[in-house]
């Protein structure tokens, strides 16, 4: 059996991965540091240059990994944004700018020159301004991104089963990934499960009526990432069968809502407010910005904390690429900025669309085709981050040592 963790020693064993993972590459370290990301961006001289945007619900961590192909209750397939943990109702400026920095250390860390940098700010701008104009709709899709969507369409439960559980039994064996969960957890993951809301969400997944019979089979910690450290983040494998039919199985994913970082606007418009319940607020901006993934997810308790209940499926993918090349660093750019723009787009009016385009379209210069604040933006922050990982490095060297 591969080695697992036990619940006491989570937080030691979750931070040393966190260090070592945020080392291995400025690209990861951009990932890994929101808070520092909005610290050093208000610290920045282009800080006040940064056009202020209509309010509306943003990201808040749009890097490269929380993009990617998501699922709807129907089975149809977008790519959206995934990851929704600091989102809040902010200025979309701030989106944008924490996207192309991703992008930009995607590209210098794929060994290709500046030069690909500017062209794909370029695009980014291009294609993000494309959509908030009344014929913004067509997809301006890249190679990479065609072909992680062509696989999430491809995917059934015994490819989710597969990756999450090692095999399509009952069961969600212990290993790297699933922990052993304490008896208090597991009480608390039983009731939170039989809860009216979280029932309905699941059964609701499985397309089954309210008298179905659901079953928890087995449930663990999930380590997931970096962002599980010190949280509650569980998997649970549940079955539905309804009358004497089959049992069909899924996983639900519940995750422990964090304090945003991202900074709010201020003076927001009547009618948008945001949840002061953490959970209420991943769903609110979920269902704004990622409807496909805000519709399968519900806001609840567990062990006294707020957290996030949704459905997984295994269209479910992001987005990850480990080497660009010039032409496929352009065309993604291209094609995830022009996403972000359409997940803002959505939620203004033609008039507020109108106005945003005009605000982004004055600041491009004539010798760059693109705005002078983005590209100033990602210039200095990504000066910033460098120095930045490179501390990190040598802390976590001595600390090796």
């Amino acid at each position: 059996m591969a080695k697992y963790v036990k619940p006491a020693s989570r937080r030691a064993v979750l931070n040393q991965r966190r260090q070592v993972k945020m080392a291995r590459s400025t690209h990861a370290y951009v990932r890994g540091n929101t808070a520092q990301f909005y610290e050093w961006l208000a610290a920045s001289p282009v800080a006040a240059a940064l056009p202020q945007g209509p309010s509306v619900w943003i990201c808040g961590d749009c890097h490269l990994g929380n993009l990617g192909p998501l699922a709807d209750a129907e089975g149809r397939i977008a790519i959206q944004i995934r990851d929704l943990d600091q989102t809040v109702i902010g200025n979309p400026a701030h989106d944008i700018v924490r996207l192309a920095l991703s992008l930009q250390t995607a590209v210098r860390g794929s060994d290709l020159p500046g030069v690909v940098s500017a062209r794909m700010i370029e695009a980014m701008a291009d294609a993000y301004e494309a959509a908030f104009l009344p014929d913004g709709d067509a997809e301006p899709e890249s190679d990479a991104v065609r072909m992680v969507r062509r696989r999430a369409m491809g995917r059934r439960w015994k490819h989710l089963a597969r990756e999450r559980i090692d095999d399509a039994d009952p069961t969600i064996p212990l290993g790297k990934k699933y922990w052993p969960i304490t008896v208090a957890e597991r009480a608390g993951i039983e009731a939170l499960m039989q809860s009216p809301e979280v029932r309905r969400l699941a059964l609701t997944a499985f397309h089954s009526p309210d008298d179905s019979d659901m079953t928890i089979h087995d449930a663990a910690y999930w380590r997931k990432g970096c962002s599980s450290l010190g949280l509650l983040r569980f998997a649970v494998l549940v079955g539905v069968r309804n009358g004497d039919g089959p049992e069909t199985f899924g996983l639900i994913d519940i995750k422990e809502a964090v304090k945003t970082v991202a900074p709010s606007a201020k003076g927001r418009p009547p009618g948008k407010s945001i949840p002061r319940d953490d959970a209420g607020r991943v769903v609110a901006g979920a269902r704004a910005l990622s409807p496909y993934l805000g519709d399968r997810m519900v806001a609840a308790r567990l062990l006294g904390k707020s957290v996030i209940v949704r459905e997984l499926l295994p269209q479910d993918l992001k987005i990850e690429i480990e080497q660009f090349s010039r032409k496929e660093a352009i065309a993604s750019a291209r094609y995830l900025a022009w996403v972000v723009g359409k997940a803002h787009a959505r939620q203004m009016d033609a008039a507020t669309r109108a106005a945003w385009h005009a605000t982004l379209a004055a600041g491009h210069r004539r010798q760059l085709d693109a705005p002078l604040w983005l590209w100033q933006a990602v210039v200095d922050l990504a000066a910033m981050h460098e120095a930045g990982y490179l501390e990190h490095c040598r802390i976590y060297a001595l600390a090796a040592a």
